[in-house]
């Protein structure tokens, strides 16, 4: 039997959606207000869900307490109130979009915890668009 835990998190970020390599016109007909030239912000909310066995000498799948620290120290004090097209390393050359920043946490992550475990990131971007990886 497997069961899955989850810790939700939240962190605000600007971003721009743009390709460097297309003229302007078609980065605003495919990306419109996002490519927004002064960039834009989201108020993210982030649950990292853990599936797995449950330990029998703990209880747990995963200690929530190690989760929480983890997504505190590796996503939100990485991303939590930056541009991320401009302070961050995983964004200079990567579009920030919501995919791929949940495809960059997901492997953030994932090499922090216990390869036992599966990993699902859901990432809103708004109260109605989220993403979700799972590898």
């Amino acid at each position: 039997m497997k069961i899955t835990v989850s810790r939700k998190a939240h962190f605000n970020a600007a971003h721009r959606l743009h390709h460097p390599e297309w003229e302007a016109s078609k980065n605003e007909a495919v990306f419109g207000k996002c490519n927004n030239e002064y960039f834009h912000g989201h108020n993210y909310d982030l649950i990292v869900s853990v599936k797995g066995e449950i330990d029998p000498q703990t209880g747990y799948v995963v200690d929530m307490k190690l989760l929480k620290d983890l997504i505190k120290e590796e996503v939100e004090e990485r991303f939590d109130h930056k541009n991320l097209n401009l302070q961050t390393d995983e964004f200079k050359t990567l579009n920030p979009t919501a995919e791929n920043i949940a495809a960059v946490i997901w492997n953030i992550l994932r090499d922090k915890l216990d390869q036992k475990l599966d990993l699902k990131i859901t990432l809103y971007e708004t109260e109605r668009n989220f993403v979700e990886c799972e590898g």
